[in-house]
């Protein structure tokens, strides 16, 4: 009898400790991931903190200006597993081998022998985070993309709401692993890729159009090319405005896709590896409204889909000391996605080491031609919080009734414009069709 009672004191104590460990840390959750179907709220986003960057956590704390609602929910689904296209990953099974980091007299680095692929297939020390940010910077990505669908909506800190709506083409000439695609496009020699944007709303700004130019070297300095409507002409930019506003927005040039810097110019560490969530599942009659979202902080509600627990190396990226002064960021640091190489989050500090801006990165994976579903195809999500400023931009590639960007032989025909024009969408020389 007096063992008996002995059993079940012991599985009394048992349950009353297990009862108290799921109020500190929810019961069901591994100490690795979170459980398809947990709800995030504000009431218990600290149990699943390990999972947040750590921009992420100060939108949570209720520390800085811009912050989440009282009713805000996270819905956590499963982890999707979408595999690169099989021209990319022959491409890094065959050259990988051939990549080498070479160390420049200003104390950058940069690669020889890249051809296509994934550079660094298995990056470790030394140089462990150079690599991952070279192999962020040839990520997959289609040699195609375009859209009439962006948006970008500018809130300040009144909630006052202003709407930017852009033509956007990017376009991969150098490094390509497409099905029936060259390596290299022989059309344009020595460049990397393009990136061209025309704005199209609001109207006192329409036909403003910019061409970036990033080279196959990667110590040249972009180009960067502005057609202004008013002086009919096409103005060469300075590659030392990579801090400036576009279109009066809170993106700079470095900030497109979370990072757009180069690797010639910037070093960076290996922080450590983390699980965070992402969210990179959604429709785009879903994510083009902008009633679907947290208003002022214009981050996503559940109805726009689920977030997934996704494996990330976390890296520092400064600029490197030579090249340092006058520079934005004092140091940005991205959580890139191990398998994809998209980078999911980044945070940005000013030259004192202070959390300068806060910007969500989501690439939303959607099908390319002969390659399937893929992250990186044009299609996206993401917000610039500033900090200090109290404004944010929210870009999204879709608009509200749906339509998004489209990549490879679908930008052939958008509304009667062919965006598989090399000479027109990717040379300076192009800019001045513009109003044609």
């Amino acid at each position: 009898m007096v063992r008996q009672m002995r059993r079940w004191s012991l599985i009394i104590w048992l349950v009353t400790v297990s009862c108290w460990l799921c109020l500190a840390a929810p019961c069901g959750a591994a100490e690795d991931s979170i459980p398809p179907g947990t709800t995030i709220t504000m009431q218990n986003w600290q149990h699943y903190k390990q999972f947040m960057p750590d921009g992420m956590q100060v939108l949570f704390s209720g520390a800085a200006f811009w912050k989440m609602p009282a009713d805000f929910r996270m819905e956590v689904g499963p982890t999707s597993h979408y595999t690169l296209p099989q021209t990319y990953l022959q491409n890094t099974e065959k050259y990988s081998h051939l990549v080498t980091i070479k160390e420049l007299p200003n104390g950058g680095h940069t690669v020889e022998g890249y051809v296509a692929g994934t550079p660094f297939p298995n990056p470790a020390e030394p140089l462990k985070g150079y690599k991952i940010l070279v192999n962020f910077w040839y990520r997959y990505i289609p040699y195609l993309y375009c859209s009439r669908a962006d948006h970008e909506y500018l809130v300040n800190s009144a909630s006052e709401v202003s709407t930017i709506r852009y033509v956007d083409v990017y376009r991969r000439l150098s490094h390509i692993s497409d099905v029936g695609q060259p390596i290299n496009d022989p059309r344009l020699h020595g460049i990397d890729h393009t990136h061209f944007l025309m704005t199209l709303e609001p109207e006192q700004e329409r036909y403003t159009s910019v061409l970036i130019v990033y080279y196959a070297d990667p110590t040249k300095p972009e180009g960067e090319f502005i057609f202004v409507p008013k002086l009919r002409r096409v103005l060469r930019g300075s590659s030392s405005s990579r801090c400036a506003p576009v279109s009066g927005t809170d993106f700079a040039p470095d900030d497109f896709s979370a990072f757009s810097g180069g690797i010639a110019r910037f070093q960076s560490h290996f922080i450590r590896d983390q699980r965070i969530l992402a969210l990179g599942t959604s429709e785009p009659s879903l994510y083009g409204k902008p009633s679907n979202y947290y208003f002022p902080v214009f981050f996503p509600k559940p109805v726009i889909g689920k977030w997934e627990v996704r494996d990330t190396d976390v890296i520092d990226v400064r600029r490197i000391p030579s090249e340092r002064s006058g520079y934005c960021y004092g140091k940005q640091v991205l959580y890139v996605d191990k398998q994809a190489y998209v980078a999911w989050w980044k945070d940005a500090y000013d030259t004192d080491l202070k959390l300068y801006k806060v910007e969500m990165t989501e690439r939303l994976a959607r099908p390319v031609p002969k390659e399937g579903f893929q992250y990186n195809n044009g299609n996206a999500m993401e917000v610039m919080w500033d900090l200090n400023k109290h404004h944010l931009t929210a870009f999204v590639t879709a608009t509200p009734q749906g339509k998004s960007a489209l990549s490879n032989e679908a930008c052939r025909n958008v509304d009667g414009v062919n965006y598989d024009d090399v000479e027109r969408f990717s040379t300076p020389g192009g800019l001045s069709q513009v109003m044609r």
